[in-house]
C-alpha cells in the first residue's frame, strides 16, 4: 500500500507535465461540463483533477469500447491488476496511470476509491437491468461518488474535523450527478442494451420494457422520469452544505460542477422529457451565467453582512 508521496526526479518533471497536459486535452474532449469546472481550479489542482478524469474515463472506455463482453473483461482485469501493483509499489508504464498516481501520491487517494470504480465499471458488462433503487444506488456511488471522493482528496477540506462530515455529502453528489446522466441518455443507453430505470419503478408508474423499446414517450413515462428526477434533485440538495466543507480553493469549481448538472435536468424537464433522440445540453453562455450568479450570492451576502453589522437599531 502507498503510504508516503514520492519523490518525483528532476528528469521527470517535464515527461510528468506532458502527462498532465494530455490528461487535460482528454479532459476536455471527453467531459465539457467537468472541464469547464476545472478552469476554476487552481492551476496545482486542476492538474490533479484531469489525472482523475483521464484515469476513470479510460477506465469507463475499457468497458464502453470493447468489442465484446469477454474482451471488456479480459481488458479491465488487466487493468484493474496495474492499478492494485501501482498501490503496491510498482511503477505503472502506462501513461495515464504514471500520471494518475503522480496524484495519488501528492494528495493520497486511497485504493478503493480508484478499485470500487472499476468494480463499478464491471457491472456494466455483468448487469444490464436493475431491480430496484436499492442495486442502482451502489452502481452510481460505484461509477460517480468515487469519482467525488477521489477530487474530495485532492481539493481537501476547509478543517480537517470536517472530512467525516462532508464524505456523505459528496457521495450524495455524485448519486445526484449519476442520476442526471441517466436519465439524460435513457435513449444512447438503450441502443447499448442498457437499461437503468428500476424495474420495479417502471412497473409501478405502468411503463413496460416493450414501451422503452418502443421509445415511447406517454404519460406513464413522464411521471415515471419525474420520479426519477425529483430523487435527484432530493440527493442535490442533500449534497448541497458538503461543499462548503471544502477547501475554499477548490470548493468554488466543485459548486459550478453541481449547478451545472442541476441545470442539465432542468433542460431535460423542459424539454418533456425527450431523452431517446435529444440529448439536454448546457450552453456556454448559460454555463457562465450560472458561474456569475455563483460568484455574486456570496458577495452579496458579505456585502449585506457588512451593511447590517454597521446598522445601529432606532431606539425610542
Amino acid at each position: 500500500m502507498r503510504t508516503s508521496a514520492a519523490v518525483v526526479p528532476v528528469r521527470e518533471v517535464a515527461e510528468l507535465s506532458a502527462l498532465y497536459s494530455e490528461a487535460a486535452a482528454a479532459t476536455a474532449a471527453g467531459s465539457k461540463s467537468f472541464y469547464f469546472a476545472t478552469r476554476f481550479f487552481p492551476p496545482d489542482l486542476a492538474r490533479s483533477a484531469h489525472a482523475v478524469y483521464w484515469f476513470c474515463r479510460t477506465t469507463d472506455d475499457l468497458v464502453d469500447e470493447a468489442t465484446t463482453v469477454d474482451q471488456g473483461r479480459r481488458d479491465l482485469a488487466e487493468w484493474e491488476q496495474a492499478v492494485r501493483s501501482g498501490f503496491m509499489g510498482i511503477r505503472p508504464q502506462n501513461p495515464i496511470l504514471r500520471a494518475f498516481f503522480d496524484t495519488v501520491d501528492r494528495h493520497q487517494i486511497p485504493a478503493e476509491y480508484p478499485l470500487e470504480l472499476i468494480e463499478g465499471c464491471r457491472m456494466d458488462l455483468n448487469q444490464v437491468r436493475y431491480r430496484n433503487f436499492a442495486e442502482l444506488r451502489v452502481f452510481c456511488y460505484r461509477v460517480a461518488s468515487t469519482v467525488g471522493l477521489m477530487m474530495c482528496k485532492v481539493i481537501g477540506f476547509r478543517k480537517p474535523r470536517l472530512e467525516e462530515t462532508a464524505i456523505p455529502k459528496a457521495i450524495d453528489l455524485g448519486i445526484a450527478m449519476q442520476l442526471t446522466n441517466i436519465l439524460r441518455d435513457v435513449g444512447d443507453d438503450l441502443r447499448l442494451g442498457r437499461i437503468y430505470l428500476p424495474a420495479d419503478e417502471m412497473e409501478e408508474f405502468g411503463y413496460s420494457a416493450d414501451d422503452l423499446a418502443a421509445c415511447r414517450i406517454n404519460d406513464p413515462f413522464r411521471r415515471l422520469m419525474a420520479a426519477q428526477a425529483k430523487r435527484a434533485r432530493d440527493y442535490y440538495a442533500s449534497a448541497e452544505p458538503g461543499i462548503a466543507m471544502l477547501n475554499p480553493r477548490g470548493a468554488y469549481s466543485v459548486k459550478i460542477a453541481s449547478d451545472v448538472y442541476r441545470q442539465i435536468l432542468s433542460v431535460i424537464e423542459r424539454n418533456q422529457y425527450q431523452v431517446f433522440e435529444r440529448r439536454a445540453v448546457v450552453p456556454s453562455v448559460q454555463k457562465y451565467w450560472l458561474t456569475l450568479r455563483s460568484m455574486a450570492l456570496p458577495v452579496a451576502r458579505h456585502a449585506a453582512g457588512s451593511a447590517f453589522s454597521r446598522f445601529t437599531p432606532w431606539k425610542p
